[in-house]
């Protein structure tokens, strides 16, 4: 028997609305994993009716892609004013990981499902993915201005994501990343 998931209050507005079941989702996929959510599980924890919610999305996959969407779209719109700003190299880096990936690690980890969450998201959805990795790349090149050194730095912070550290545990381990490769980039790359 499934664990009921608390239902939220029906919105005022459509933005209110698609917020609601996008969080809804989000808590749904995280306690029951993708295979095992259902419509329906979304509809109650959303507090709306399955016709309705099939007025916004027309299945489970379109919702967990607008889940996942969600849940990192918003840290690439502050990342994207944080690169413009021109800030000193290595506390840019850390507050665009901050919005990037630590505020959606936050928001996963430590749930149920979380280990599944993120291999979910490249499984169902590798456009969006692709899309924000594009981004992240994008923004970490610019900060860095050189594309080698940005590939290498993203590829190990992924690394330092693989036993699903605490966030507490993540953030300090990005701050070291940071701090030893800006400190002196050709040779983090020279070891590597």
């Amino acid at each position: 028997m499934k664990t009921r998931v608390k239902e939220t209050p029906v919105p005022a507005n459509d933005e209110q609305r698609r917020t609601t079941i996008l969080t809804a989702s989000l808590e749904c996929f995280l306690k029951f994993g993708y295979a095992k959510t259902s419509v329906d599980d979304i509809a109650k924890a959303a507090n709306l009716s399955r016709p309705l919610l099939y007025l916004k999305y027309r299945n489970k996959e379109e919702i967990f892609r607008a889940v996942f969407d969600h849940l990192v779209g918003e840290g690439y719109e502050v990342a994207k004013r944080l690169v413009a700003a021109r800030g000193k190299k290595r506390a840019t880096l850390m507050q665009v990981y901050e919005w990037v990936i630590l505020k959606p690690w936050e928001k996963v980890m430590g749930q149920g499902m979380s280990s599944e969450f993120y291999e979910t998201c490249r499984r169902l959805c590798p456009d969006v993915c692709s899309q924000h990795d594009k981004l992240l790349s994008m923004y970490v090149t610019t900060v860095l201005g050189n594309k080698e050194h940005a590939d290498i730095f993203i590829l190990a912070a992924y690394g330092l994501l693989a036993d699903l550290p605490s966030s507490k545990v993540l953030r300090r381990r990005l701050k070291v990343l940071a701090e030893r490769f800006i400190q002196n980039p050709g040779e983090s790359i020279a070891k590597g």
